[in-house]
């Protein structure tokens, strides 16, 4: 891989103004029409006008032929038709074409503190450390493997199958993926993991945040939120009788972790600490989900990495992207309290894939997207607790 510098703020801007302008001239039409349309059927299904339009907007052409309407014809409303639109190969191929985001220099720098444990090399589900997504870990036998175990398909590249897939992959790596070990997840939403581990015998204690620390955030109203075990079963991974026997359900804060929760041989989250008010609470929760290892466990967490500067970041009580300098203070702090981060990867990838930022509407890919002015990915983060 060659790594590229950091290109220039003007040249970036002159980028962005360009996509903008283009957006905003399709836009500008899509409109006219949209309002046409609720106006002809009162924002029902969509005319084979609005259709026409969407087709110029979000893939530069005139509709082949009347066939190529007439598909798009069931459309429920004008969102459906949006986000059909917006998930084609064209559309997708346009925003990859303007993608602006290149290898900055901060990425491929060693660590100020030279005890931290650094590699700088294609990074693999195979011989997993902490390490980004990237394209080619897709491509995988082991998320193959991995994504058919959970009843995933594994040619959808979206960031969350790829956290799953990692931390199974840590798993594996620490031959902690059999029976008679114990987990604990923070976090878990609609995860399958813990229906996985139940199959294979691993006693899990899966949590969630207490509804009542989570009012007018989205999480109870988007079915990102498990208010009970029922919620984790998944029949085409486990039977009910195993899942019942090796998985319970609590809330738990993850500000606030009880000190009943210990003995466990790993913990794990996925995108989750990035959500608990600030940088400084993140990374808190980190170094306090190892009071609940035995020594030699494992904490195995993934979350937001800003891929975009190394001084200054987007943070906010509803979501925090941690920097390459927030992961390494971390790191050397747990090194002092004799805990030891495997190995920090920050090699982001050099497929074609890589380079694509995705935006609103998100869709596929979706490996790296846009928050605010910075490019953020998923970043898997492993500590070996000290063995005291």
């Amino acid at each position: 891989m060659s790594h590229s510098s950091k290109p220039s703020k003007s040249s970036n801007a002159k980028t962005v103004r360009g996509i903008l302008r283009f957006l905003a001239r399709r836009l500008f039409w899509l409109g006219r029409s949209t309002r046409l349309v609720r106006y002809l059927t009162g924002n029902s299904a969509p005319s084979r006008q609005a259709i026409s339009w969407a087709i110029r907007f979000f893939l530069g052409r005139e509709p082949r032929n009347s066939r190529e309407i007439d598909a798009h014809e069931g459309h429920a409303n004008l969102d459906s038709l949006r986000r059909a639109f917006a998930e084609t190969a064209e559309f997708r191929a346009f925003l990859l074409s303007f993608s602006p985001w290149t290898v900055p220099v901060f990425l491929i720098e060693p660590p100020t503190n030279p005890s931290i444990p650094t590699k700088l090399s294609p990074p693999t589900l195979a011989e997993p450390t902490s390490q980004l997504c990237t394209e080619a870990q897709f491509r995988e036998d082991l998320n193959i493997e991995f994504c058919k175990a959970l009843g995933i398909d594994p040619t959808i590249m979206h960031r969350k199958n790829w956290e799953f897939a990692w931390i199974m992959a840590v798993l594996r790596q620490a031959d902690l993926l059999r029976a008679g070990k114990r987990g604990l997840g923070f976090g878990v939403g609609n995860e399958p993991l813990s229906a996985y581990f139940a199959k294979l015998g691993i006693e899990v204690l899966a949590t969630d945040a207490p509804p009542d620390t989570i009012v007018g955030q989205g999480w109870d109203t988007t079915g990102q939120h498990a208010i009970g075990r029922e919620q984790l079963w998944r029949p085409h991974i486990v039977d009910r009788e195993s899942f019942e026997k090796y998985v319970s359900f609590a809330f738990a804060d993850m500000n606030h972790i009880p000190d009943s929760f210990s003995g466990f041989d790993f913990c794990w989250s996925a995108c989750c600490f990035e959500h608990l008010g600030s940088i400084e609470k993140g990374l808190d929760f980190v170094r306090n989900s190892l009071k609940t290892l035995k020594p030699g466990g494992l904490a195995i967490h993934t979350t937001e990495f800003n891929l975009t500067s190394n001084e200054d970041t987007f943070e906010h009580p509803t979501l925090s992207l941690f920097r390459k300098r927030d992961i390494e203070s971390l790191y050397g702090r747990l090194i002092e309290e004799g805990h030891q981060p495997w190995s920090l990867n920050l090699f982001p990838g050099n497929g074609k894939i890589d380079a694509f930022v995705d935006l609103p509407p998100f869709a596929i890919p979706h490996l790296k997207l846009q928050v605010s002015r910075y490019v953020t990915t998923s970043i898997g983060l492993v500590v070996q607790k000290g063995m005291e």
